[in-house]
């Protein structure tokens, strides 16, 4: 009797979001993972040329001239040469979840040799709820041959939503520019068997390479800010939009997990390049840091795109000082919300979303 294949979980619920300059041959190696699911494919560069996706795969393909048709005005909101484009695809999505991945980023392997479902275990822990309020000294409670230890509050053991899983990478770390150039032959090697959530009022660093995200919750937070040409600085889009994310999460009382999937990141990008995209960012993460971990969000920002024209206007008030790019970043905050308004007109699904915020 022929084995029936079960459904893939969310199939229908899940876009996978890829930004790219290049062929997609990267994947026929997740072809058995993402096959039944729909792509999002963001082209970043030249709109003229033509970008081959392997056959079999269910896609749709933005080049930036769509972004401008789509988008009018408000398209400059969205950055160019840069992958922060990938953002244009969640505010075209119309799923309840994202999963966004690199086209150097391939299929890792387990400790025993086996290969990981990276899509399937970012939807576990998405499914999971978080304890951002807690720390479980076992990390995960919800996953299999784990629980609350003794001593963890039984009020709190329901836990509340997650917002966001945070994957990483084996092979070539997500390293800044200095620490490549001082680790350039430096492999992660180091297999972590654990998930965790981030407790409430610490900040991460947050890699957009490997990442998923429940867009209908924190979807209109996921903006990766104004980076590449024209910008003064660049690979710092997914880390503003993880603490933008994670202060909005901690306000609305939502959770965001790190630790498994790993993929295999194979190459390394040029650490002179990434020096100078990077070297401001740099300089700037000392002011940056402070201010998002001072961000006070009042009471009636209830929803994520509040909660974000929130921050845009303190970003303009005490990060504008530090540099005129930041008056830009704030428009652009603004402006990206505008936009992801006008193309998801059926309001702020997450202002209906029971969230786990101490009342």
């Amino acid at each position: 009797m022929a084995t029936v294949s079960p459904t893939p979980l969310l199939k229908d619920e899940l876009d996978i979001v890829i930004p790219t300059i290049r062929n997609l041959d990267f994947l026929e190696m997740w072809r058995p993972f993402f096959q039944p699911y729909h792509l999002i494919i963001v082209q970043d560069g030249d709109p003229t040329k033509t970008i081959k996706v392997p056959e079999g795969f269910d896609y749709e393909l933005y080049n930036r001239n769509d972004i401008n048709r789509i988008l009018g005005p408000k398209a400059s909101c969205i950055s160019f040469k840069d992958s922060a484009c990938r953002c244009f695809g969640y505010m075209v999505s119309k799923k309840k979840y994202i999963y966004t991945i690199d086209d150097d980023c391939f299929v890792a392997k387990d400790p025993s040799g086996k290969d990981i479902n990276a899509l399937e275990q970012h939807i576990q822990n998405l499914l999971s709820p978080s304890t951002p309020f807690f720390f479980n000294t076992l990390y995960d409670p919800y996953r299999s041959g784990a629980d609350f230890v003794r001593g963890y509050p039984f009020s709190l053991r329901e836990g509340v939503p997650t917002a966001v899983s945070h994957g990483l990478w084996l092979n070539i770390p997500d390293y800044d520019a200095p620490t490549q150039l001082v680790k350039p032959l430096e492999r992660n090697t180091r297999y972590v068997d654990a998930i965790m959530t981030i407790p409430k009022g610490t900040l991460f660093p947050m890699c957009g390479m490997n990442l998923a995200f429940h867009r209908e919750l924190i979807g209109p937070a996921m903006y990766f800010g104004l980076m590449g040409d024209g910008q003064p600085i660049g690979r710092y889009d997914d880390m503003w939009a993880g603490w933008c994310t994670k202060v909005i999460c901690d306000h609305l009382g939502w959770g965001v997990k790190t630790g498994l999937p790993y993929i295999w990141h194979s190459k390394a990008s040029n650490p002179f390049v990434n020096l100078k995209k990077e070297y401001k960012g740099i300089y700037w993460q000392e002011e940056l840091i402070p201010f998002f971990q001072s961000v006070a969000l009042p009471k009636d920002c209830t929803t994520v795109q509040k909660c974000y024209i929130e921050i845009s206007k303190q970003v303009k008030a005490k990060l504008g000082k530090v540099d005129d790019y930041f008056n830009k970043l704030a428009d652009a905050m603004v402006t990206w919300i505008e936009a992801w308004d006008e193309l998801n007109p059926s309001g702020d699904i997450s202002a209906k979303i029971p969230n786990g915020a101490s009342k």
